[in-house]
């Protein structure tokens, strides 16, 4: 058992660490009181080569893989949850086409995230369709002008990303609407430059700004047979893409926790009070210690997460491993924040400090891709069925 990274994922790590310090860091707050998309970052990432981190060589990625990604959001989500959610991008739409689409659509997609040519984004989730996904009423019917074609009606919402995107991974219901059985589900890719694709109202968020989130809006978009991943009535590929996508999420309550405990660190060291300094008092140490251990195990389930995706390991009876990692990672992001604001008394609750701003941020982590009780399910679930078991 070997927990040391290899020579070029440590030499990623330290690449990404050194552009998230120079390049990262003097943005972050600018980004979050502007909410302008940071273009400045995206093309800082897209020179830096990690667009295409996730995505194999033989679609001009570098082939890092999950872990590779999640070491690069690690770093950069010490600072802004905002220019992390824009590397995760790179995965979560474009992993339902690595896993099952076809070779035609992997080097007609692909190639244009890797170079920064083209960006993506996901659509799962609707207004009465959030974890209940088999609520969505997003409808798909034969096209009766395209054999094999179909044509999209519906409205999807939260997407992160939806306005920079220039194509969508959209899933719909391909038979009755009421249907709630898996095989009434399948997944389309969506250009945006398509009549009747349309940008709907964009969210004002509580944090991470910067990327926007909002409506697409389709009607009656005609998809041609081409763009339909996988087969016809696999939702099981909308779970899949979920369950791979995990550890990256993980990634970014790791990225933040860290961020916020070494800020607090840092300041409770040079604050002084009642004749010494706040990190002299041994409550205060306990308390930056808990973190430090959460912070931890958090890494090494990740880590762990990461690994297994990375062989493909993320069906069902691999699940439990996976979402441990995410909902993990994810609350532990939200007590560190919010210690960090502890830590600096009501300095940390102003927007002087970034304190705050991780404080906002964390709070997202624990709703996107599956909320902390959705996590908690699937982990019961696996204890029981017995894929997470010990003896």
């Amino acid at each position: 058992m070997d927990f040391e990274l290899s020579a070029e994922l440590q030499e990623l790590r330290d690449t990404v660490r050194r552009l998230a310090q120079d390049k990262v860091k003097p943005r972050a707050r600018e980004i979050d009181k502007s909410g302008e998309y940071p273009a400045d970052l995206f093309e800082a990432f897209r020179q830096a080569g990690l667009l295409g981190l996730c995505i194999p060589e033989e679609y001009g990625g570098s082939g890092a893989g999950i872990l590779g990604l999640s070491l690069a959001i690690e770093e950069v989500a010490k600072y802004s949850n905002a220019a992390a959610l824009m590397l995760l991008l790179t995965r979560l739409p474009t992993g339902p086409v690595m896993i099952a689409g076809s070779e035609d659509q992997k080097h007609r997609y692909l190639p244009g995230i890797t170079s920064g040519d083209q960006r993506a984004a996901f659509g799962l989730s609707e207004p009465q369709a959030g974890s209940d996904v088999m609520g969505m009423r997003t409808r798909a019917v034969p096209d009766p002008h395209r054999p094999g074609g179909w044509v999209l009606t519906g409205t999807k919402c939260w997407m992160s990303g939806v306005a920079e995107a220039d194509w969508y991974t959209v899933f719909a219901k391909t038979a009755d609407p009421q249907s709630r059985a898996h095989d009434s589900v399948t997944a389309f890719i969506v250009e945006r430059r398509w009549s009747g694709v349309e940008v709907g109202r964009r969210d004002h968020k509580m944090g991470v700004r910067g990327v926007d989130t909002g409506e697409l809006l389709l009607e009656d978009v005609a998809v041609p047979s081409e763009n339909v991943i996988g087969e016809v009535g696999g939702f099981r590929l909308a779970m899949l893409g979920l369950n791979s996508m995990r550890p990256v999420v993980a990634a970014r309550g790791i990225g933040l926790a860290e961020g916020a405990l070494m800020y607090a660190t840092e300041y409770v060291k040079e604050r002084d009070a009642f004749g010494k300094t706040i990190a002299d008092f041994q409550g205060i140490q306990w308390e930056i210690a808990k973190c430090a251990v959460d912070i931890e195990a958090a890494r090494l389930l990740t880590y762990r997460a990461a690994w297994l995706a990375d062989q493909g390991k993320f069906s069902k009876e691999w699940v439990p491993y996976l979402s441990a990692a995410k909902y993990h990672a994810t609350e532990l992001a939200v007590r560190a924040s919010g210690l960090a604001v502890q830590l600096l008394g009501a300095a940390g609750y102003m927007e002087d400090h970034p304190t705050e701003q991780w404080y906002r941020d964390a709070k997202q982590l624990t709703i996107v891709e599956g909320t902390s009780q959705v996590q908690l399910g699937l982990v019961a679930r696996g204890v029981l069925d017995g894929d997470l078991w010990w003896d």
